[in-house]
């Protein structure tokens, strides 16, 4: 009989024990897995998600939350800022594009922002909408692929907004031009109220204002992919406010050069209730909070590490004392120290990599079935079957660690006389 032959049939002798130590380190790479995806994930979201939009002006507060909110669609807004503070930006030297945002509504969970349509054109170059076209007029929209997905939207449906950032129960509207109804919860450039209740007038504001579907953006892998975007001005149209109460929620700025964004932020940080924040650093805080919490689940990686290490281990040391008499009788028939040695090696080998390819696809199918739900409440998109620079040093560390956990009991059985063998 080869060697793989009486391995695999010594394997399959303990069904159940071989079972349990497959499990082990399946469950372990799988775990593995989802981090190495979910950290890749975020760290390159965090590269992409705010393109050339090197500085951003908004309402004093958190940095962090003003950065979140624009460019990840993620939280509340900081508050509004005078419109005034638009202008002020297009007119300064340093500044080679800068966009106007009006946030703070939803549809049915997903945000609707008010933005002028340069900003796709500055981001994402010649990017061609997947259907219709961009926005022109007030109360068009284009919607992400990812919300077009989810609510099934198509150009030329219409549908209404509410106040606040997430949706409201029990609010629904009528939809033209599509056979399904669609909640609706939206507000823009009213950030400071996020979360309260709609007042009647407010209500009544935001259901007789209708949106209509102009166009369905490609698939971007940004956070922009989970968001409808219609014209500025959106919130001024919902509530008829005059010029002089007209507010935008941030400003998105392309410096024309790093000296320029150093100017900007010293122009704008602190006046009047007014700051002015850089995106990479912000970003930088987040990521570094992520490591912080990346090294926690570290400690359960290992954990998990030791436990399979320690099941392998003793799979192997059940299997030489069962099989003393027959590794005794191998010997007597001639079979030398290193064959009886590679059996119980490959033993722990065929275990430990039965286990790892069940881990690596049970960790992608993980990935696979937790996408949308991490996308649409954190905006981490995974991608699954995309290999990491980790996978290579995930496959080497199961298999050192198989190797390693099966030379102690290889090497006892090694050693021993094949008249002891027969002992009991």
């Amino acid at each position: 009989m080869s060697l793989f032959g009486l391995t695999l049939r010594n394997v399959l002798h303990r069904r159940f024990l071989s079972l349990l130590t497959v499990c082990a380190v399946a469950v372990t790479v799988a775990f593995i897995v989802l981090l190495a995806l979910s950290r890749e994930s975020v760290e390159q979201g965090a590269k992409q998600g705010y393109g050339p939009y090197d500085l951003v002006i908004g309402a004093a507060g958190s940095e962090t939350q003003l950065v979140l909110n624009t460019f990840y669609h993620i939280g509340a807004p900081t508050g509004n800022i005078p419109l005034a503070v638009l202008d002020q930006a297009q007119q300064d030297k340093s500044v080679a594009e800068a966009y106007a945002m009006t946030t703070g509504d939803n549809y049915k969970g997903f945000p609707i922002v008010g933005l002028d349509a340069g900003y796709f054109f500055t981001r994402y170059g010649d990017t061609k909408l997947q259907e219709g076209a961009m926005y022109a007029h007030t109360g068009e929209t284009i919607v992400g692929s990812y919300v077009a997905r989810s609510l099934g939207l198509k150009v030329g449906d219409s549908f209404t907004g509410a106040h606040g950032l997430v949706q409201e129960g029990g609010h629904e509207s009528a939809e033209a031009g599509h056979a399904e109804n669609h909640e609706a919860e939206a507000s823009a450039g009213h950030a400071e109220d996020e979360g309260m209740p709609e007042s009647h007038d407010e209500e009544h504001a935001h259901d007789s204002f209708r949106y209509t579907v102009a166009g369905i953006l490609p698939e971007l892998h940004t956070p922009d992919d989970r968001a409808v975007f219609t014209t500025v001005d959106y919130a001024w149209a919902v509530h008829e406010l005059a010029p002089e109460d007209r507010e935008i929620t941030a400003v998105l700025v392309k410096p024309a050069s790093l000296l320029g964004a150093h100017d900007l932020k010293q122009a704008f940080d602190g006046s009047n209730g007014v700051q002015a924040a850089y995106t990479s650093k912000a970003v930088s805080d987040v990521l570094n909070a992520v490591d912080q919490g990346s090294r926690l689940l570290s400690v359960l990686t290992a954990i998990c590490v030791l436990l399979a290490a320690i099941s392998i281990l003793l799979s192997l040391i059940a299997a030489a004392g069962e099989r003393s008499k027959d590794v005794g009788i191998l010997r007597l028939l001639g079979k030398s120290k290193a064959y009886v040695w590679l059996t119980l090696i490959s033993e722990g080998l065929l275990l430990t990599i039965t286990g790892l390819i069940a881990g690596l696809l049970l960790g992608h199918l993980a990935a696979y079935l937790l996408k949308d739900a991490l996308f649409a409440q954190a905006g981490i998109q995974i991608e699954p079957g995309h290999l990491t620079g980790e996978h290579w040093m995930i496959v080497l560390g199961a298999i050192a660690i198989g190797l390693l956990s099966s030379l102690g009991p290889a090497f006892r059985m090694y050693r021993m006389h094949p008249l002891a063998l027969f002992k009991s």
